[in-house]
């Protein structure tokens, strides 16, 4: 199992409804994106902060982890933006609005990205995927994900006790063993992903299966406090941003 995926199982929220949480995590997300970068992209960066690590209790390190990666893909799309090509300058000089723009894109992108992950580690999958049907999603939309969800795991769990059983014949013991070892873990995974699929479709055959993966979901109700909370949250960032704009000269 995944980290994230692990936290979201364990998390204070986990019993919420995900319409819940999905009102606050992707109001969140939107604001981001639709108010100024300064200050109201950092405004949705210190509440997803606070609310990550505050009711929703995610450990700082497991975060760490998780946003570091979309941080990267932030940084690395908003240096493009402090350089420009061409012009009386030379073939490559600085922007001279670079800083600025890249700095509210880092700022809109990465308090996004915050947002989505509010959502991720407090909802699993197994608790979203299911009522998408009730939602208006097509069955045969979420069967597959449920089974790409489920396959993704196996297949991560093949590669790592591949890897172990290299390791253990030292199969990284030099460059000319490890590459072998690499060539040889791409065809196992290929040829057991294939076999699980079969044995899945066969074990489904078995059951009974008529088209609809039928998953029990549990019991929960959607929080019209939590919602209008989170809603007020919302409007507050909102209208402390256009406040905080306006008195900025």
């Amino acid at each position: 199992m995944l980290p994230i995926d692990a936290a979201a199982h364990s998390s204070r929220w986990r019993r919420r409804h995900p319409l819940d949480k999905a009102v606050l995590a992707l109001g969140l997300t939107v604001s981001a994106v639709c108010l100024p970068p300064w200050p109201g992209s950092l405004l949705v960066v210190v509440a997803a902060l606070v609310l990550l690590l505050g009711p929703a209790a995610v450990p700082p390190r497991q975060l760490w982890r998780a946003y570091r990666i979309p941080l990267g893909f932030c940084v690395t799309g908003a240096l493009p933006l402090l350089v420009r090509l061409g012009g009386p300058h030379g073939p490559l000089s600085l922007a001279p609005e670079g800083p600025a723009h890249a700095g509210q894109l880092l700022l809109r992108t990465s308090a996004a990205s915050l947002g989505v992950l509010l959502f991720s580690f407090t909802t699993p999958l197994s608790d979203l995927l299911p009522r998408l049907v009730r939602a208006g999603v097509p069955p045969a939309v979420v069967d597959v994900a449920l089974v790409t969800y489920r396959m993704a795991f196996l297949l991560l769990d093949t590669v790592s006790r591949v890897r172990q059983a290299q390791a253990a014949r030292l199969g990284q013991s030099g460059r000319a063993a490890a590459w072998r070892s690499l060539a040889g873990l791409g065809a196992t995974v290929f040829v057991r992903a294939f076999a699980r699929a079969a044995r899945l479709q066969t074990g489904l055959a078995g059951r009974g299966y008529d088209g609809s993966l039928r998953v029990l979901v549990a019991d929960s109700e959607v929080s019209r406090r939590f919602v209008a909370a989170s809603v007020a949250l919302l409007a507050g960032i909102a209208a402390l941003t256009l406040a905080l704009e306006r008195l900025t000269p």
